[in-house]
Parts: C-alpha cells; sequence; structure tokens
C-alpha cells in the first residue's frame, strides 16, 4: 500500500511563563502498513501507540519542544520500542524544561531529509513560535484526503507546519522564547515559496493551503500578532 497520513487528536494541557491552558493536539503519522515516522506524540502514548498499529515506528520527530508537544514523548518512545527522537537543538532550552536529565536522540537541521515508506519530507527550519521550530515538506508521494479541512483527492504537496502556520495566521508569539517578527520573516521567505496548493496540516485545529493564506500576510504583518 502507498504512503499515506494518519491523523489523531489528543488533549490535555500547554504551559509556559507560569500559566496553564487546555489544548488539543494534531498528531501526525506519516507512512505506509509496515513502517511511519511519528510527528508530536501528544499528551496520549496510548493512543499514539493504538494508531501505529503495529508497524516499525522509525522515528519520533518534533516539531518544536513546548511542553504539549513533548510531554508524552518518554513514555511515547518506550512503547514504541525505542525509535530514535529528533528535535532542533535551538529548542533545547523547552526541551530541559520537561527532560532535565536526558537529550533528544538527535538533532534536526535546516535542509535535512527524512525518508519512510518511499516518501522524502524536507525539514525546514523556521523559528519564530519558538527559536528551533521546524516544518516538515513532502512535495510528492502523499494525499491528505479525508483529513480535516482537505477538499481534494490524489496526491499533493504537503506541509506539516507544527505551530507556525495555521488556518487564520502565525503561530502564537506572546511568550519566551518566541517572535513575531522572526515568525513572519520564516513565513514569508521559507514557506510562501511553497507552491500554492501545498496542503498545510497544522499543530493545532483544521487544515489549510499555502495558497489559501498568502494573500493574508499583510493584513498579519499591519495586526502584530
Amino acid at each position: 500500500m502507498s504512503a499515506r497520513i494518519d491523523h489523531l487528536v489528543t488533549s490535555g494541557t500547554f504551559s509556559l511563563d507560569g500559566g496553564a491552558w487546555e489544548v488539543d493536539n494534531n498528531v501526525w503519522i506519516v507512512g505506509d502498513d509496515s513502517e511511519v515516522i511519528v510527528f508530536d506524540p501528544a499528551h496520549s502514548p496510548e493512543a499514539v501507540v493504538e494508531a501505529v498499529a503495529g508497524r516499525t515506528a522509525r522515528a519520533i520527530v518534533l516539531t518544536h519542544g513546548h511542553d504539549d508537544h513533548i510531554r508524552a514523548v518518554a513514555e511515547t518512545q518506550r512503547l514504541l520500542g525505542g525509535p530514535p527522537v529528533l528535535l532542533n537543538p535551538e529548542d533545547r532550552v523547552l526541551w530541559d524544561m520537561v527532560y532535565p536529565d536526558t537529550e533528544p536522540d538527535e538533532d534536526l537541521s535546516d535542509g535535512q531529509e527524512l525518508t519512510v515508506a518511499g516518501v522524502a519530507l524536507r525539514a525546514i527550519h523556521t523559528p519564530g513560535h519558538s527559536p528551533g521550530s521546524t516544518c516538515f515538506y513532502a512535495e510528492s508521494g502523499l494525499s491528505a484526503a479525508g483529513l480535516p479541512g482537505v477538499d481534494a483527492a490524489g496526491e499533493m504537496p504537503v506541509l506539516l507546519s507544527g505551530d507556525t502556520l495555521f488556518q487564520g495566521g502565525p503561530g502564537a508569539t506572546g511568550r519566551s522564547y518566541s517572535s513575531f517578527d522572526t515568525i513572519i520573516e520564516s513565513i514569508s521567505e521559507k514557506l510562501f515559496t511553497l507552491p500554492g496548493e501545498t496542503v498545510v496540516l497544522t499543530g493545532h485545529g483544521d487544515a489549510t493551503r499555502i495558497g489559501e493564506e498568502k494573500p493574508h500576510l499583510q493584513e498579519w504583518i499591519d495586526r502584530g500578532e
């Protein structure tokens, strides 16, 4: 069977700077019937393992280091048999808040290519929401049909955007280690150069497309948030 994207929504809390908020997170599982990469296994290790459904997990890849995205990683890794955990090293400051005594297994770098089930996903470093925020772009080989907010069938370019780009605007930047100017630069110079038909699968909420968001860039800049 060809590569596909499985989607799981998990619920829990996000905490930073002394505050805590209830959140629903998207977990994306990319692969085929035999192997997968798990992106951002949030909140519920058991639910993630159930969604992996006995396939070999080649890696656990983190788009960034906020605690709602990483707090369940250690237990998920254990239950999946120990696949390596990958994180951009610029987010170690956030990782260390949750795991002060351990390190991610491998560093992610800008332009790095991850391959699973014959699909190549290119890492795009997009700082702003956090210093190490990283998106993952598959030019071909994937279909997002049937996923929330996707109204097309067949193969299409896909971006796993983490919390950098959402339907309706950039990720939040009002907390420690974030920057509005930086996230706008990341989106405009790195993401809005991708094809307009690229489906954007976000860290929270429904999908969108690059072409749907790009016309609103100046509105976001004027809004300043």
